[in-house]
């Protein structure tokens, strides 16, 4: 038997678009010899499809594309994944299932069990757990039918669940596996992803597919990475990470396990990789096509433009200087220098008179006041709003160049330089922005190096820098990894041997700051706990306050 794994980007309810798509991969695995062709969770409607789910209509159209697929299916069975709707008046209205057509209709249903609702991940919500399992036999092979996280309690020991699929499966006497999944990326997941299929090839002793979503929708991202593995435990294939790829497999081959190919997990590669595919699908599925950026001659908005350029064409890339009074020379000449090194569009736009004119304006009602945070944040306004102006008239879209360091501690300026249609770095620490930078010049330099080594500063006012109201952002980091991905408290922290008011500081600063972080666009997830969709708190809650 030959098996055919499909690896494709889909868009979130283009019906039309995802089907043409999976029947011409499905010639491709026909072309290719293949017995069936396998493709991913809920790719009928496309992944996480959210409260799409609870129109009608939108069930409606997923039943008719399934139609249309088991019509393909004469030649070649065919595997998708699709909401189902629940036929008993108990409990949720749909289920998350994987449908198996051959010879023209529908075989067999399998429903995913399993239903994550933690990070980004809010199934519960939607589907109903299935409570039956029942194998599919197709061609004298008898086929353990599994969803995503189905495969994810391993001997049931996580906590998190009361059954394990396979483990209800293994007494029917399966001779493979199949996994339709939706698996985001994260810079761990990849590997994290390897470990958790090699657990079931061990316990169960049998081969398994695993297929996964590649492309991105809005801030989540998948990076494909589907795996074949062997029941020797060792991984047969792993497909490349965001590209779409149809590739078939001969299953003695599997099951002999001679052979072993796994991708490069690089993490700064990996981050590389997955913010590019994150803008060109924002941009791509929305139809748009133009990014517009403030320069400022900082590490940040250097390593926007320089994704923007790689994403979406030089051609179709513009960005804006605009210096103050307060900006230095080397920051306008690393702008320009960087902007020419990518051969994009570039414009300067003076901002001191522009600043002097909301000065005199403000000037009686600020009397007896002195320079503070508010005419810092004047200037940045001025910047958001004259961006905004070009994207308006231009049609470009504005990339937000904020970090994930500065958003935790509301380091920006809303209205100013947290404006954007969509947060390109808000899920890199400071010192992982460095890091992608130092690797965009790892063939040549990209960005100028001055901008990489010069001390980070917003140049609101006179020789400002960072370092002047932030920690060093090599310990600002760490306590901010431990506090959002890690989740642990002050008295974790400071355990750890970080001091004390630093760590009070910072999760105050991190903490008053939400009501920020519910205004900004979304933000391209690459870690296991970005903000956003994945990371829900209170704007008035009180804890470390």
């Amino acid at each position: 038997m030959k098996i055919s794994v499909a690896q494709l980007n889909y868009h979130i309810g283009n019906f039309e678009g995802n089907v043409a798509k999976m029947l011409e991969a499905i010639k491709e695995a026909e072309k290719q010899g293949s017995d069936i062709v396998v493709f991913s969770e809920l790719c009928i409607c496309g992944y996480p499809p959210r409260d799409f789910l609870e129109f009608d209509d939108f069930i409606r159209l997923c039943e008719k594309a399934v139609q249309q697929l088991a019509k393909a299916s004469k030649n070649i069975a065919v595997v998708v994944g699709a909401p189902t709707r629940n036929p008993v008046i108990e409990g949720k209205d749909l289920f998350n299932s994987a449908y198996f057509l051959a010879d023209g209709k529908v075989k067999h249903i399998a429903h995913k069990a399993l239903l994550p609702t933690y990070d980004i991940f809010d199934e519960y919500r939607y589907f109903e757990p299935a409570n039956e399992f029942e194998i599919v036999e197709y061609k004298g092979k008898r086929i353990a039918l599994t969803v995503c996280e189905d495969i994810w309690n391993v001997g049931n020991e996580n906590p998190m669940y009361t059954v394990c699929p396979l483990d209800e499966l293994m007494p029917q006497k399966p001779d493979f596996v199949l996994n339709l999944s939706a698996s985001p990326f994260s810079y761990t997941h990849a590997e994290s992803r390897i470990h958790v299929l090699k657990a079931n090839v061990e316990r169960y002793g049998l081969p398994m597919f695993y297929v996964n979503h590649c492309g991105a929708q809005t801030e989540v991202i998948f990076d494909g990475g589907s795996i074949v593995m062997s029941p020797n435990g060792k991984v047969h294939d792993e497909l490349p990470y965001f590209e779409e790829i149809v590739k078939t497999y001969d299953l003695d081959a599997v099951v002999a396990g001679k052979t072993s190919q796994e991708q490069a997990k690089e993490k700064i590669a990996l981050i590389h990789d997955a913010l590019l595919t994150g803008l060109r699908d924002y941009f791509g599925k929305l139809g748009l096509k133009k990014a517009i950026l403030g320069l400022s001659g900082g590490i940040d908005s250097a390593v926007v433009a320089v994704l923007a350029q790689r994403a979406l064409g030089a051609e179709n890339v513009r960005v804006i200087l605009m210096p103050s009074q307060f900006s230095s020379d080397h920051s306008v000449n690393d702008a320009r220098q960087l902007a020419q090194n990518i051969n994009i569009q570039y414009d300067i736009i003076y901002i001191e008179d522009i600043y002097d004119e909301y000065i005199g304006a403000l000037k009686p009602h600020f009397a007896g006041t002195t320079f503070n945070v508010t005419e810092e944040n004047i200037q940045a306004r001025i910047r958001g709003m004259l961006l905004m102006a070009m994207s308006n008239k231009f049609g470009n879209i504005l990339l937000n160049t904020s970090n994930k360091s500065e958003s935790a501690v509301g380091y920006g300026t809303l209205y100013g330089d947290m404006a954007g249609g969509l947060s390109v770095i808000g899920d890199l620490y400071k010192m992982e922005v460095y890091a992608l930078a130092e690797y965009m010049n790892k063939d040549g330099e990209v960005i100028p190096q001055n901008i990489i080594t010069k001390p980070p500063s917003a140049e609101l006012r006179p020789d400002q820098k960072d370092s002047d109201s932030l920690p060093p952002y090599e310990e600002l980091d760490e306590v901010l990894f431990q506090y959002i991905e890690n989740r642990k408290g002050p008295k974790e922290i400071i355990k750890m041997g970080f001091d004390a008011k630093l760590v009070a500081r910072v999760l105050r600063l991190v903490n008053i700051s939400e009501f920020k972080r519910y205004q900004t666009a979304p933000m391209l997830r690459v870690s296991n706990k970005a903000f956003g969709m994945g990371r829900r708190m209170p704007i008035v809650g009180k804890y470390l306050s």
